[in-house]
């Protein structure tokens, strides 16, 4: 569950699933009339919480999972002295909690970008998705293959590219997520993170990053703002980072 006081559970939650905006989206795969069923009594509520409130931290047990509804998130982890690496950016459809619902403890913790609202699922009924749920149960293990994909992608990022080439991959792929699941669709296409969160991603430090971004941004391939990043260039962005960007097709979620 959510620390602190920022973050608030609804008992009876706002958003029945057969009204979930994201079923309208077309990056998301539809649910079958019984799969639908089950999800509505899969879920037990929703939480909201404001920017900066933590949602699961590492080492925790949690009797709940979650999908994120509407907002951002980031997953991370922490090392003793303090230092963050962030592992990846959470979107409305992504799963959260799997891992301490499987392994009986996180391993990593989760922040909210901004304001956000999740859907809450009941542990304990995830044994009945598996057993009554084929089709469900592949889609989880398939949010699962794709989480360790997209990790793959950061490590190499991180291991292979120049400084400069990992930011534009960076700005790149949160930019096109955000865009498949309809957050960056008006005249301004803003990413609402801070240069501190793009260096704790990057490891780099916040200097370097600092300098990074003005490099992008003296190419117009992005602008900063005080509350996040406005990408200007996006195919730039790409051939400077040399990624051919999301190949994904529908995706599913619960």
């Amino acid at each position: 569950m959510a620390s602190g006081t920022a973050a608030n559970q609804h008992s009876k939650w706002r958003t029945p699933c057969h009204q979930c905006p994201l079923r309208s989206l077309s990056t998301f795969r539809d649910f079958s009339a019984k799969e639908l069923e089950f999800v509505a009594q899969f879920k037990s509520g929703e939480l909201s919480a404001e920017r900066g409130a933590t949602i699961l931290v590492e080492g925790m047990h949690s009797a709940h999972l979650f999908t994120l509804l509407s907002g951002w998130a980031f997953r991370y982890k922490l090392l003793p002295d303090g230092r963050r690496q962030i592992m990846n950016y959470v979107l409305p459809g992504d799963l959260v909690g799997l891992q301490g619902s499987l392994m009986e403890e996180m391993d990593h913790s989760v922040e909210a970008l901004t304001p956000v609202t999740l859907c809450l699922f009941e542990r304990s009924k995830l044994e009945r998705l598996f057993e009554r749920h084929a089709s469900l149960a592949y889609d989880v293990t398939w949010i699962a293959a794709h989480e360790e994909r997209i990790l793959d992608e950061h490590l190499l990022s991180v291991g292979r590219r120049t400084a400069l080439e990992r930011t534009a991959y960076l700005l790149s792929f949160i930019h096109q997520r955000a865009h498949s699941v309809g957050l960056n669709g008006g005249a301004r296409r803003v990413i609402p993170i801070t240069q501190q969160h793009v260096a704790d991603t990057l490891g780099l430090s916040l200097v370097h990053t600092n300098k990074t971004l003005r490099k992008l941004a003296d190419r117009k391939l992005m602008r900063w703002h005080d509350k996040g990043c406005e990408i200007l260039d996006e195919e730039g962005l790409l051939a400077l980072a040399d990624w051919e960007g999301l190949r994904d097709g529908m995706r599913p979620f619960i």
